[in-house]
């Protein structure tokens, strides 16, 4: 039975409840309600702070502004996503799997932007001094003059921060810290939630930029109150699958910049290297092409990436056919699965279908509809596409083809890397690639059984 006055806080959402329940009322998730202390119930009031009220100083439009100063930390491909530099007094949230490398990077990072002339810090809480040491000799790092501490209480570190100058403090993690203003043990939602609060406020007010590691769940959202998120001005996510040796920083939030960049780098014994050319990455440069691969001109951000869709379409050994998909949205093969059965005529019915994504990255676009149809037909009429040739479009419910965003970028990429045809929308036109232009799905679906676009 509860205590009286005890308060239950839901780890999932934040929504402090009066008594224990096994599922939480506010956002119905099961076994997340703990006990804590400190907590204030719903529409309570913060402990008011006798002071004069000094009114608001309200301001026009027409105010210029200058745009924020940025540092740059020398490593391009995290200062591409967070819009040219780290802004002073900014707070970021950088989150991702266990072991995908975000210490790492962050320590190269702070090494880079030492070297530089930026005053940085490293502070840790899941790692000793010794540890971090280790880690930057083995990457080549250790003549950076990166200031480094191990410490999870907030009181220690917001005092040191307040007592040297820093340009750059990465903070490992924010799970880890705790004060001792809440009695919450660390990791809680009332921990988190304060110590992040309060590290945004030390950055506004100091004018240092802090970059804060944030873990993520079992299905892949970043752990703790999503008023966390809100907080920051930016929230990166770092992204990798194991087997694979690339990993993807991609921006999900950023007040200073555009929220749809990525950076791509390739792990090694001697850390992250930075990827110039991701295209190269994700294809395959040998061989001839085999019967169900397409290559997709896509983007990720204001960045064209080329890579390759795989389709395997075989007659079904079970009653129910199998549907697996890697790198895709299963709604939206699915979904190209009836339209060419509706409108092209192939069927799908008694088969078994697989669609891979190769290099493991994971697309999003709607332009990947035709390539993926394009893998599929040619998988099931056992008809290769032709080496040089490169495949984009949306897909309608009504078979159309319809045209996708920035499509001479795309064309520009492909003909960069050796590709000189296209199966595309009628409106797409490159300079150096030939473009097969198709209004409808099945236009594309008998070019690619008579080989015959481009």
């Amino acid at each position: 039975m509860a205590r009286d006055g005890a308060l239950y806080v839901c780890q999932s959402c934040g929504s402090v409840q009066p008594k224990w329940s096994g599922q939480c009322p506010a956002c119905s998730a099961w076994n997340t309600l703990i006990e804590e202390s400190g907590a204030r119930p719903p529409g309570a009031l913060a402990p008011s702070r006798s002071h004069k009220a000094r009114g608001l100083a309200f301001q026009g439009l027409d105010v210029q502004t200058p745009s924020p100063p940025r540092v740059a930390t020398g490593v391009a491909e995290f200062d591409r996503v967070c819009g040219g530099g780290v802004v002073p007094g900014s707070a970021i949230l950088l989150a991702g799997d266990p072991g995908v490398g975000k210490s790492t990077l962050l320590l190269q990072v702070c090494a880079q932007a030492a070297r530089g002339g930026a005053a940085c810090a490293y502070i840790s809480g899941e790692e000793a001094a010794e540890q971090i040491r280790a880690r930057a000799h083995r990457l080549g790092l250790g003549d950076a003059p990166v200031k480094l501490a191990a410490e999870t209480s907030l009181r220690e570190i917001t005092d040191g921060l307040k007592r040297d100058a820093f340009d750059l403090v990465v903070i490992d993690s924010v799970q880890t810290l705790w004060s001792e203003a809440h009695e919450a043990g660390p990791g809680s939602v009332t921990q988190v939630r304060a110590c992040a609060a309060e590290l945004v406020r030390l950055a506004k007010k100091r004018g240092v930029a802090i970059i804060l590691v944030g873990h993520v769940t079992k299905d892949g959202q970043i752990a703790g109150p999503r008023v966390v998120e809100h907080l920051v001005d930016a929230v990166l996510a770092f992204e990798g699958e194991r087997g694979y040796p690339f990993r993807i920083l991609r921006g999900v939030k950023n007040r200073f910049g555009a929220t749809d960049e990525i950076g791509v780098f390739e792990m090694s014994d001697l850390g992250l290297t930075e990827v110039k050319n991701p295209s190269a990455l994700f294809l395959n440069q040998g061989g001839e092409r085999a019967a169900g691969a397409a290559v997709f001109a896509g983007m990720e951000g204001s960045r064209p990436v080329l890579v390759e869709v795989q389709a395997l379409v075989a007659p079904s050994v079970y009653g129910t056919p199998r549907r697996a998909v890697v790198g895709w949205d299963s709604g939206r093969l699915a979904m190209v699965m009836a339209v060419l059965e509706a409108r092209c005529g192939l069927g799908f019915a008694a088969r078994d279908v697989y669609l891979n994504v190769a290099g493991g990255l994971r697309i999003s676009e709607p332009a990947a509809d035709l390539a993926a149809a394009a893998a599929l037909a040619s998988s099931a009429l056992n008809t290769a596409l032709p080496q040089d040739a490169v495949v984009f479009g949306e897909i309608s419910l009504s078979g159309d083809v319809r045209p996708v965003s920035r499509m001479e970028t795309r064309l520009k990429e492909a003909a960069k890397l050796g590709f000189t045809r296209a199966l595309g929308p009628l409106q797409a036109d490159g300079a150096g690639v030939k473009v097969s232009g198709v209004a409808r799905l099945a236009d594309a679906v008998a070019k690619i059984g008579d080989q015959a676009f481009g």
